[in-house]
């Protein structure tokens, strides 16, 4: 009987992560974070903690503050299930202002065995989002050898509003870019305590997809972020279009006077007169929601010092590795126009000179907005910018550059109404996470297989910073000498940059926009 004991007590300690040796610690799922004990479930495995605050609730006078930290607990806090997600839209059911929390999923059985981690940022166009999404369940990926983290941030304009009385009363004397200073509170929350639940500190990858590609991104680019990952993947992300008071996708970002401005216009509507006013007001009075201005990150010259794209050319930024890639039909997601006059009249009002360029290298059909017109859309919100850092970074940095095109999906047929339709936004996320539908019929065998090749690359990377490994093909860093592609499509394969010719041309676009000549004409027009 001794001995049985014995090996009982063996087996319940290599499941327990307290770091403190007290007696109440012993408790499987238990463990000790910097602010108090946090307990989770054990479930397949794995150790998955659901809703560990990592920051304040930014309520009441820290609504439209930095993120300060949480306070701390006595006993032990469960974490067995998400927290609300942050209030977003017109759709407040269910969410709230108390949404500084993230969740996560370690296959560790003990404290310290430094497992490399990656750490998930959604998307939703800064204006949506939750980790609670069933797609971003990261038990699949954990089970892959990598603690898995979400966290959440504040959108939409309680999470990006810039306003002059917010900036008078800022320390740092700037408003705005609250949501990616939340994304810097979890990482630096992560820093601090992931060593309890098994994960490595000195080994974080950042990922995500779209409005989170798009802050992995900004991320790189932010000193305020330096030292809290070694590793970055963005999904359909990148930002560096140049600043603009009217803004489009891909030139989405604003100056801090040009978003201060919009601040005071979003205080009048909102029938506030003062800043005092407005955060008393209750959220669900608050106009909230895409197209309204104060919901999208600014050049603030703070947690943003400037435009990405000369960041990357004077080589200041957060060099490291990263993989980085975009869907092929992106643009199926984000053209709205439903006529050819409509859409050739809305590239005349966007690129002004450069239209009758970009529409040769991006055609209209006869009375069609097919794929070629479409990829305009798509490049100039994802391709360019994904591009633009792959070079920048090649050029200018030591770390490696992976570059990847999603282009998985079914051929339609001729008399389908998706005839000629690529891989439309956020259709990789499924695959990265290994969550596909398994019982859609219309998963093929080369769906699986992608989307086991990218879960095994996404992990490879947060391990070695490097995707390559086994039982996968060999994945190349990118170089402009080099310029190799890894396609995901049918089979991951290697492939030339997509479009490389029409890129140039846009390309052109860009550096005219950053010219006095395009400074004018924008302001001029706006």
């Amino acid at each position: 009987m001794k001995m049985k004991q014995i090996i009982i007590t063996v087996i319940m300690a290599s499941i327990v992560f307290a770091c403190s040796e007290k007696k109440e610690d012993d408790t499987p799922g238990v463990v000790n974070t910097k602010y108090g004990k946090v307990q989770g479930t054990v479930e397949d495995g794995l150790t998955v903690f659901k809703g560990v605050p990592f920051a304040a609730p930014p309520v009441g006078d820290l609504r439209w503050k930095a993120p300060q930290p949480p306070t701390s607990w006595d006993g032990v806090k469960e974490t067995t299930k998400f927290a609300p997600a942050p209030v977003q839209g017109n759709d407040q059911k269910g969410n709230s202002e108390d949404c500084l929390y993230l969740n996560i999923w370690t296959p560790a059985t003990s404290s310290g065995e430094k497992i490399p981690v990656l750490v998930w940022i959604y998307g939703g166009g800064f204006s949506f989002g939750a980790t609670s999404e069933p797609v971003y369940d990261g038990a699949a990926l954990a089970k892959k050898g990598v603690v898995l983290v979400s966290i959440a941030y504040r959108v939409g304009q309680l999470g990006f509003l810039a306003h002059p009385e917010l900036s008078k009363e800022s320390p740092d004397k700037v408003s705005g870019n609250y949501g990616i200073q939340d994304q810097i509170a979890g990482l630096k929350w992560v820093k601090e305590n992931i060593a309890a639940f098994g994960g490595d500190p000195d080994k974080i990858t950042i990922f995500g997809e779209s409005a989170g590609g798009i802050s992995v991104s900004m991320l790189c680019a932010s000193p305020l972020a330096n030292g809290l990952f070694q590793g970055a993947i963005s999904q359909s992300g990148g930002s560096f279009g140049p600043s603009r008071p009217v803004t489009f996708p891909g030139e989405n970002m604003k100056t801090l006077s040009m978003a201060e401005k919009e601040g005071v216009a979003y205080a009048e509507n909102a029938g506030a007169s003062s800043l005092q006013e407005l955060r008393k007001l209750p959220a669900d009075k608050l106009p909230l929601g895409m197209g309204m201005g104060g919901a999208w990150p600014i050049i603030d010259g703070y947690v943003i010092p400037d435009d990405q794209f000369k960041l990357y050319e004077k080589g200041d930024y957060n060099d490291v590795p990263v993989l980085i890639g975009y869907n092929s039909d992106e643009g199926a997601s984000f053209t709205r126009e439903k006529d050819v006059q409509s859409f050739v009249s809305n590239v005349e009002k966007r690129y002004g000179k450069y239209a009758k360029d970009l529409l040769e290298a991006y055609p209209v059909g006869e009375n069609t907005i097919p794929k070629t017109a479409r990829d305009l859309a798509r490049d100039a919100a994802f391709g360019w910018h994904t591009w633009s850092w792959a070079r920048l970074q090649s050029r200018t940095g030591d770390s490696k550059v992976y570059l990847y095109y999603f282009d998985q999906h079914p051929e339609y047929p001729e008399d389908s109404p998706k005839y000629g339709y690529g891989s439309p936004h956020a259709q990789e996320v499924p695959y990265v996470f290994q969550n596909l539908d398994q019982n859609n019929p219309d998963l093929s065998t080369s769906d699986s297989a992608i989307s086991e090749a990218m879960g095994t690359y996404w992990t490879n990377f947060a391990k070695y910073g490097d995707p390559n490994g086994e039982n996968v093909p060999e994945w190349p860093a990118f170089s402009e000498e080099n310029p190799k592609v890894m396609y995901f499509e049918q089979s991951p394969h290697l492939g030339p940059v997509p479009s490389e010719a029409s890129l140039k041309v846009l390309d052109n676009y860009f550096e005219w926009r950053r010219s006095p000549e395009g400074k004018e004409w924008v302001n001029e027009m706006e």
